[in-house]
């Protein structure tokens, strides 16, 4: 159910406030254009300075608008593992497909104090993928944790965000072939199907959804002649956007398509106009503009 290119949608912002009506619009480009699934009010989707109640409208305006079209994955991450709860009881509510739990942020738990946060977030009765992304939550889940986690029912795969792509082995080895693994990061992501993964959880996917949606069905076809070929248009793109955090490069490059502004919220600002020129010049390259 989980594969493919899955973007992690940006959240559109107007005068500071939620956009509603252009993200209707992007997740309806997003399904014409083939993208396999949504990650709402991820990391990208700004979650950090959403208030509760716009992440929850957020996801359940995505949830009604793809229809069950293609599946959701609500962001529904907290350093709080009451506060993780919540989310994920509001993302079943809304009739999300799974959930996307970070690993706790600043707290620096130990390895069991992750087993504990994430069975708690199972409770819910949600499936969970597990997020682990070390350079911006500071720990780093370990396999062996990880195997711990997949036994239980409701733990059904990670977006793996270490760009180590010994990872997808060493995670198959010990959780199974039927533990979904998710590239968290657009530049290896060819590397991580080869390596055994699934898809991709895209930040790039916001401005290249059918090249990166085609990119993503040639590796899981095995074909990687034609996944290098559509990657190395895509590459000089992937690396423009993050040149400045990656939600404001994927704001600017949906901008410049028109589909919405490109303003964040602080304490993120607005791209450089080296970082604009760097995007505008791979989009051009990837045929996008």
């Amino acid at each position: 159910m989980f594969t493919g290119s899955l973007p992690a949608l940006v959240t559109p912002f107007k005068n500071g406030e939620l956009d509603l009506a252009a993200f209707e619009a992007l997740v309806e480009w997003q399904i014409a254009e083939g993208s396999n699934g949504f990650v709402p009010v991820g990391t990208t989707g700004e979650s950090p300075t959403l208030t509760h109640g716009e992440h929850d409208e957020v996801v359940a305006a995505c949830v009604r608008i793809a229809a069950g079209r293609v599946p959701v994955i609500a962001g529904a991450g907290s350093n709080s593992t009451r506060e993780t709860v919540r989310l994920v009881e509001a993302a079943r509510s809304a009739g999300a497909d799974a959930a996307l739990v970070v690993t706790p942020y600043y707290n620096k738990p130990t390895q069991r104090g992750l087993i504990a946060h994430f069975e708690a977030a199972a409770e819910v009765g949600l499936p969970i993928i597990i997020y682990n992304i070390p350079p911006r939550s500071v720990v780093d889940m370990m396999p062996d944790t990880m195997a711990t986690l997949a036994k239980n029912p409701n733990i059904i795969g990670v977006k793996d965000a270490t760009a180590d792509l010994s990872r997808v082995a060493i995670t198959r080895q010990l959780c199974g072939p039927d533990f979904v693994q998710l590239s968290g990061e657009d530049p290896t992501a060819v590397g991580y199907n080869a390596m055994g993964g699934q898809g991709c959880i895209s930040v790039t996917a916001n401005v290249a959804p059918a090249l990166c949606a085609q990119m993503q069905a040639a590796t899981l076809a095995g074909d990687y002649s034609k996944a290098l070929a559509l990657q190395d248009k895509l590459i000089p793109l992937h690396c423009a956007i993050f040149a400045e955090p990656g939600v404001c490069g994927a704001k600017y490059g949906l901008s410049l398509l028109g589909h919405c502004t490109d303003e964040v919220r602080r304490p993120l600002v607005d791209l450089g106009d080296e970082t604009k020129a760097l995007i505008k010049t791979a989009m051009q390259h990837a045929g996008l503009l």
